[in-house]
């Protein structure tokens, strides 16, 4: 109201971290690491397709029959997939975004794009959030932002302060196996127990990144698959979507949902890994999953009720294509 005092801006738009939320950035950040170190484990009993033609995947003894390819040469081969082993970097799709040392400076220009790094879109969310690698430094204001006008603002005198003392986080950072190291699982008990803890890491990187969203945003290209974790997003012309020309290659930039920061990667969901391989003919019977799920379903984990629908499991599946036709 008029005459009365403005609010303090809250954080993290003053410039300070969250601090209820610097322990779900910490989970957020191990739940990766878990997820990457759990699937190179089972990649060595779950067998993953990968086409070299596309970026379409499948979970299973064999790959699928559809002919969904679109890649080089696809019409030659009728749209059928050139199936080979998949890896880790297939199934968990990762955006990178640029790292910016202070995410209320100035927006990144064309001319710096090449010497700013980028790395996963999700590993800046948690870094901004208040994990600290020292690969990756980052400005950490203990003293809120002063506004001097609408975009305009200076840092707080901070002189007075004692000296920052390195805080311990109450979770250590996780790191990834080396591929030579992975060891694949013993048993089926084992591998259930992996395949487990693998949804469970999924979820909780999922919800917890959903909720760092809510508080420290996102920007996602209207155009493109780009995504900027700041409040504004960059100003490199590296758009590529159709008629970037017109824009000259600009982004258009606008919130971001979780799909954008972690793309689910859906695969078609085998229903008896042990039965037939999936038919041409019956593509209409069978759902999808996200590729971790599958992955984890296969493995022994149980199915999350929020899949069920997606993955048709109260579907019956006709033997053949005879049956299939009687179907009303």
């Amino acid at each position: 109201m008029k005459g009365q005092p403005k609010r303090p801006v809250p954080p993290p738009k003053n410039g300070l971290l969250i601090k209820r939320l610097i322990p779900v950035a910490y989970d957020v950040f191990n739940a990766r690491i878990t997820l990457i170190n759990n699937l190179k484990k089972l990649l060595k009993v779950v067998r993953v397709h990968a086409c070299s033609g596309c970026n379409e995947i499948h979970v299973g003894p064999v790959g699928h029959p559809f002919r969904s390819c679109r890649g080089p040469n696809a019409g030659f081969r009728k749209g059928l997939h050139v199936w080979t082993n998949a890896t880790v970097d297939d199934i968990v799709f990762e955006v990178e975004a640029y790292h910016l040392y202070d995410r209320l400076g100035k927006r990144i220009p064309h001319q710096e794009r090449f010497s700013i790094p980028r790395i996963p879109a999700v590993v800046e969310l948690c870094i901004q959030a208040g994990v600290n690698i020292p690969e990756f430094p980052t400005k950490r204001r203990r003293k809120p932002i002063i506004r001097t006008g609408r975009k305009e603002f200076i840092d707080a005198d901070e002189s007075e302060l004692p000296d920052p003392v390195p805080e311990v986080p109450e979770t250590p950072l996780l790191t990834e196996i080396p591929d030579s190291e992975i060891v694949a699982p013993f048993d089926e008990a084992d591998i259930a127990w992996l395949a487990e803890e693998t949804l469970q890491a999924w979820e909780k990187m999922r919800g917890g990144a959903s909720r760092l969203m809510k508080k420290y945003l996102v920007r996602v290209c209207g155009y493109c698959p780009e995504v900027h974790v700041g409040p504004s997003g960059h100003k490199a012309q590296n758009c590529g979507a159709h008629k970037h020309q017109q824009r000259n290659g600009q982004h258009g930039w606008q919130a971001a949902v979780l799909n954008d920061l972690i793309p689910p990667r859906y695969v078609w969901h085998v229903p008896d890994v042990n039965g037939p391989p999936l038919q041409r003919e019956l593509r209409n019977f069978y759902g999808q999953a996200p590729a971790v799920v599958e992955i984890c379903t296969q493995a022994g984990a149980v199915v999350p009720d929020e899949y069920k629908s997606t993955m048709r499991l109260d579907v019956g599946i006709p033997s053949d294509l005879r049956e299939a036709e009687l179907v009303v």
